[in-house]
């Protein structure tokens, strides 16, 4: 299998295959808007904006699956997005990321991006306090952590780094641009 097999609904409720993606550098991220990371949507849209002209394309898809970060509808999740952070690029259904009703996107995403651990600094100092009260374990699972998980996939369909809620904005842009 590759991630080309799979598929997922946009914001209509389309399906969408991610064939329509072969070529472009894409960069997948599961958002919320009601997080400590959502200002990261900033972040998004400025690589959006310097790169999409470059084949740089990104699949938000909205997840209420940390804390009930992202309530509301699609339509209220894209209002709140355009509103605040102008954000140009197309937003999805919402989905989950984890469990028994993940994206099999996402599982596909999880089995070839490991989790490789928190950045060292006070937001990844956080994150992994947070979570050894949740799972004990998480270190030694991929599953999704948190909100603004970020996996970057090649113009051949490989995942080329997974980048947790915690890594800088310059680090993915530098891994984006290395790329591209």
């Amino acid at each position: 299998m590759s991630i080309y097999d799979y598929s997922f609904k946009d914001a209509q409720d389309n399906e969408v295959s991610m064939k329509d993606y072969a070529g472009k550098v894409l960069l997948i991220v599961n958002t919320a808007t009601e997080c400590g990371f959502t200002p990261q949507y900033k972040d998004l849209q400025e690589l959006y904006d310097n790169y999409n002209e470059k084949g740089l394309e990104i699949l938000d898809f909205p997840c209420n699956q940390f804390g009930n970060q992202a309530p509301g509808t699609i339509d209220e999740i894209h209002t709140f997005c355009t509103g605040r952070f102008g954000i140009t690029f197309p937003q999805n259904a919402k989905i989950d990321v984890n469990g028994e009703n993940e994206l099999p996107l996402y599982t596909y995403l999880k089995e070839n991006g490991k989790f490789e651990g928190f950045d060292k600094n006070p937001q990844g100092l956080m994150m992994s306090a947070l979570l050894k009260k949740l799972d004990k374990d998480y270190r030694n699972n991929n599953n999704i952590k948190w909100n603004f998980t970020k996996f970057l996939v090649d113009r051949e369909g490989n995942i080329v780094k997974r980048f947790e809620p915690t890594a800088s904005a310059k680090k993915v842009e530098e891994a984006v641009k290395e790329i591209l």
